[in-house]
């Protein structure tokens, strides 16, 4: 059951079905933060409610932060539309193979050599549990499983403001620091681009962290520029969800089995 507030806000999806697009973040969202981030992965129940919505639905996608070949992996289905790295890489239902923006393509090596030489020249980075996910033009920094998580973060804090004077944009997560290219792109820009050419009734996008924020933005701008009818913004909470996505989402729900319960609303006759 989802409350009359959610009922209201996704009432117009379930209505036309065939012309809305249900998007969705991954980890926090769709499955639960795992200590280690490579042991994620998404519910049974979740995974086959997801099945369901392929079938009534426009366009089901997934937007996410990880490798968009990752991002396939955890869900475990090859029919979603994946979005991954924050847009950087787009994979198509099907594909083996995801595309990826050929101006960050060209940063992998810039990145990576300065991630991995920063934990070299930290000996006491790997004895804190830190490691890096390497997500092609995008390297992660990851702090959850650390024993002294206030050791680990002043070291992340440090290796940030040498990034920075490297040239490269950061991102925080929660309990990661991406290392990135210092190019324009976010969750709203990649959602504006696989949603391009396409006139949908409705969207829904539900996320749980600051890169749901952007989009959110994104969905909203494609609505007042008349490419969707209306745009439903769900924040996924828990304790570790930033105020600032409650704040700018439409409505809530509590945690990713709040999520499947919304999700199945969508599909139940």
């Amino acid at each position: 059951m989802i409350d009359d507030r959610l009922a209201e806000l996704v009432a117009v999806l379930r209505q036309a079905p065939e012309r809305s697009a249900v998007l969705l973040d991954i980890d926090g969202t769709l499955a639960p933060i795992a200590a280690n981030a490579t042991d994620a992965r998404v519910p049974d129940a979740t995974r086959a409610t997801l099945g369901r919505l392929v079938d009534r639905f426009a366009l089901v996608a997934c937007v996410s932060g990880r490798q968009a070949i990752e991002a396939r992996r955890i869900v475990g289905l090859d029919q979603l539309d994946y979005l991954g790295n924050h847009g950087l890489e787009s994979l198509s239902p099907g594909a083996a193979t995801p595309e990826t923006l050929s101006e960050a393509a060209a940063w992998r090596p810039r990145v990576r050599a300065f991630a991995v030489g920063a934990l070299d020249g930290r000996p006491e980075a790997t004895a804190t549990g830190l490691w890096i996910e390497d997500k092609g033009p995008i390297q992660a920094l990851h702090w959850r499983e650390a024993e002294d998580q206030s050791a680990a973060e002043r070291i992340v804090a440090a290796i940030a403001t040498a990034a920075t004077e490297h040239g490269l944009a950061l991102h925080h997560g929660r309990k990661v620091l991406e290392l990135r290219p210092p190019l324009a792109f976010d969750k709203g820009s990649a959602i504006q681009r696989l949603l391009a050419g396409r006139t949908f009734a409705s969207a829904l996008y539900a996320g749980d962290d600051h890169t749901d924020v952007d989009a959110f933005g994104g969905l909203r701008a494609l609505r007042e520029q008349g490419m969707i009818g209306s745009a439903v913004c769900v924040a996924v909470r828990d304790a570790e969800t930033p105020n600032a996505v409650a704040d700018a989402a439409d409505a809530a729900v509590d945690g990713t089995e709040g999520l499947r319960r919304l999700l199945d609303a969508l599909v139940l006759p």
